[in-house]
């Protein structure tokens, strides 16, 4: 991304908000980054922050001790609902998120200032949160505690054009409540968060044989490491890019994939390309 022209989180921010917005997800060999890049519009701009053009992410998932936001989001429940602190590692910024679906189908993230010692705990943002869960009608007494931590290196493209924004992920790492880890150092994930329209970088994966794939990093991050956990929708993605590593305190062996079967998920042409074998850490 060196040949990119750079951009400011203030101008990104100005220019591409997208706190409502749609998202396409797609999956791809991070070999296949190169290809892609070299074919961006030379408006894009790369955000780049003290001389950084790639950014050390921390995510914290909040659920009930019976999964209920995963449950949610597993069955596309119109009131479903995420809650999560991010941080910025390099900054030491953080957030409070909680992210919910608008009603025409796209995200709206609602988020509040949050001091990064606090990330694991939801106790000085609860009122922010049941603030914005009471438009669901979600019970307030529901008992939240931190369920699943994901992290990854991310830089981030504005795209002029539609006046939107593309992410890409790598060094994908998660770890659940009961110290599972899973890790693909292979895999890319690259998400467009626009408006109604599709962006030049759709049409530029659609092109290499890419489609939307049906992926959460948490709920498809959780359903990788608990194999018991309902798969239904992801099913195909984590039969084809993840492997569920083995539990804490289980004998050692070979990584068991997980969702082996023939649900109808949101992918609906997959990817021509072959995916190298995710490590389990």
């Amino acid at each position: 991304m060196a040949r990119l022209t750079p951009i400011g989180l203030t101008d990104l921010t100005e220019r591409a908000a997208l706190q409502t917005r749609f998202d396409r997800k797609y999956l791809l060999p991070l070999a296949e980054l190169p290809h892609l890049l070299a074919r961006l519009d030379h408006t894009d701009q790369v955000l780049e922050i003290d001389g950084r053009r790639a950014f050390r992410y921390e995510s914290i998932y909040f659920d009930t001790a019976d999964l209920v936001s995963f449950r949610l989001t597993a069955r596309r429940r119109r009131r479903r609902f995420k809650i999560r602190t991010r941080t910025y590692l390099d900054s030491g910024l953080c957030w409070l998120e909680v992210k919910t679906e608008g009603t025409r189908g796209g995200t709206v993230k609602q988020r509040l200032p949050y001091r990064p010692d606090d990330s694991g705990t939801l106790a000085p943002g609860r009122s922010f949160v049941d603030e914005v869960l009471t438009a669901l009608r979600t019970d307030p007494a529901l008992h939240f505690a931190p369920t699943l931590t994901t992290s990854y290196l991310r830089s981030t493209l504005y795209l002029p054009a539609t006046a939107s924004r593309a992410t890409i992920d790598v060094g994908l790492r998660w770890e659940d409540r009961r110290g599972r880890r899973l890790a693909l150092p292979d895999l890319a994930i690259i998400e467009t968060k626009t408006g109604s329209t599709a962006s030049h970088v759709d049409r530029l994966l659609w092109r290499q044989g890419h489609r939307p794939v049906a992926i959460s990093k948490y709920a498809t991050g959780l359903a990788a490491l608990d194999p018991d956990l309902p798969a239904g929708r992801w099913r195909r993605t984590l039969r084809r890019h993840f492997h569920a590593g083995s539990p804490v305190g289980a004998a050692r062996g070979t990584p068991q994939p997980v969702g082996v079967g023939g649900d109808r998920t949101d992918d609906p042409g997959g990817s021509r390309n072959a995916y190298p074998t995710p490590r389990t850490v």
